[in-house]
C-alpha cells in the first residue's frame, strides 16, 4: 500500500545546498565534496551495480547477517513499530527486516526522489497490507516524519555502513539528528564496517570493472548538468586509497592534466595531480562503534557480526 506525499513545486530545481556545497568545496583546500551528492538518479543506479560486485563485500555480508539475525532482531524490537529507513536506495535488505518484525508502517527516506518512489512501489507490492510512505529528504538534519507515524514507536534502520561516509564529528551529528527525528522510545538498527586487510578494503572501492570509477566520475557529470559546469570529465581519474591514521578508505578524483573550468559562473583551475576528495568510508572496531553511538545519543543494546568479523550490525536504544 504505497502512500505518496505532496511534493514542493520547486522539487525539480537545483538544490541550493548542492550549489553551495559544490562551490565551497571546489574553492576549499584541499578540494572536497560531500558524498551525499553522488546520488542523483544515475549515481543511485551505479551504486546498486557496485553492491553486486565481487569485490564489494559489505552488501552481501550485511544481507546474510541480517537474514540470519532477523528473528532475534524481531524479538528485541517487538511488533507494531514504524520502520524509518535512512538512505533507503533500492531497499534490497529491507524485506528481511519487515518480514521479521511485523511493522505498522514503513517510511523510506532518501535524497534521490525518483529512485526512491520507484523502489518504494516495488516494496509496497511485496507487502500489500503495509503502509509505505516514501519521504524525499536530506536526513543529515532532523526531519519531520509523516503524521501517520507520529504516535507510533519507531525503529530507525541505517544499513550499508553509510555512517562511515561521515567524519566522526559528522557521524555524531547525524546520529543526534536521527535521535531527534525518531523521538523518545525509538530504537536504531545500524550497520558498521570493520577494519580489515588493506587490499580487501581498497579493492572494494576500486573494482576491476570500473563501476566505482564511473560512480565517482558521475559527480562531475552531475555538476556540469545541474550547475552549468564545463568540467572536462575525461581529464579526471578515480583514485581509492587507505588512510591508516584516520582508519578510512578515501575516494578522490585526480586531475590527469592541468585544467580550467567553470561551475555556476565561477572559474576554477586545477594542476595535474591535484584531487577532489569525494568520499570517506571509515571503518570501526567494536569499541569505536559503541563509543560513536553513545556520543550520538544512543545506548547500544545488542551486536551481531559475521563469522569473520568483517561487518557488524548494532541495535541501540534512544538514550
Amino acid at each position: 500500500m504505497l502512500l505518496t506525499l505532496d511534493r514542493n513545486s520547486d522539487a525539480e530545481s537545483v538544490d541550493p545546498a548542492f550549489r553551495r556545497d559544490i562551490l565551497s568545496g571546489l574553492a576549499h583546500r584541499p578540494r572536497t565534496t560531500p558524498a551525499r551528492w553522488f546520488y542523483d538518479r544515475r549515481g543511485s543506479e551505479l551504486f546498486e551495480e557496485i553492491t553486486a560486485l565481487p569485490e564489494y563485500y559489505p552488501t552481501r555480508t550485511e544481507t546474510a547477517l541480517l537474514a540470519a539475525s532477523c528473528s532475534e532482531i524481531g524479538a528485541l524490537t517487538g511488533k507494531g513499530r514504524a520502520v524509518i529507513e535512512f538512505g533507503a536506495g533500492s531497499a534490497t535488505k529491507t524485506p528481511h527486516l519487515l518480514s521479521a518484525i511485523a511493522p505498522a508502517a514503513y517510511v523510506p527516506v532518501d535524497i534521490s526522489g525518483d529512485f526512491l518512489r520507484e523502489s518504494s512501489a516495488v516494496l509496497a507490492s511485496r507487502f500489500p497490507g503495509l503502509p509505505v510512505l516514501p519521504l524525499e529528504a536530506d536526513f543529515t538534519s532532523p526531519i519531520t516524519l509523516p503524521a501517520a507515524v507520529a504516535d507510533l514507536p519507531k525503529l530507525g534502520f541505517f544499513p550499508g555502513s553509510t555512517i562511515g561516509n561521515m567524519t566522526p564529528h559528522e557521524a555524531v551529528d547525524l546520529l543526534r539528528a536521527m535521535r531527534a527525528s525518531l523521538g523518545e522510545g525509538a530504537m536504531l538498527l545500524i550497520g558498521m564496517d570493520r577494519v580489515k586487510d588493506v587490499d580487501v578494503l581498497v579493492r572494494a572501492y576500486d573494482d576491476a570493472q570500473g563501476i566505482t570509477a564511473a560512480f565517482n566520475l558521475n559527480l562531475l557529470t552531475r555538476i556540469n548538468r545541474e550547475l552549468e559546469g564545463t568540467i572536462p570529465v575525461e581529464a579526471f581519474a578515480h583514485r581509492a586509497i587507505w588512510n591508516d591514521e584516520a582508519a578510512r578508505v578515501e575516494m578522490h578524483l585526480e586531475a590527469t592534466r592541468n585544467v580550467c573550468f567553470m561551475v555556476d559562473g565561477v572559474v576554477f583551475a586545477m594542476e595535474a595531480g591535484e584531487t577532489i576528495h569525494t568520499e570517506n568510508s571509515h571503518k570501526y572496531g567494536a569499541r569505536d562503534a559503541r563509543l560513536l553511538l553513545r556520543a550520538g545519543g544512543w545506548e547500544p543494546a545488542h551486536e551481531w557480526t559475521d563469522a569473520d568479523d568483517q561487518f557488524a550490525m548494532l541495535l541501540a536504544n534512544a538514550a
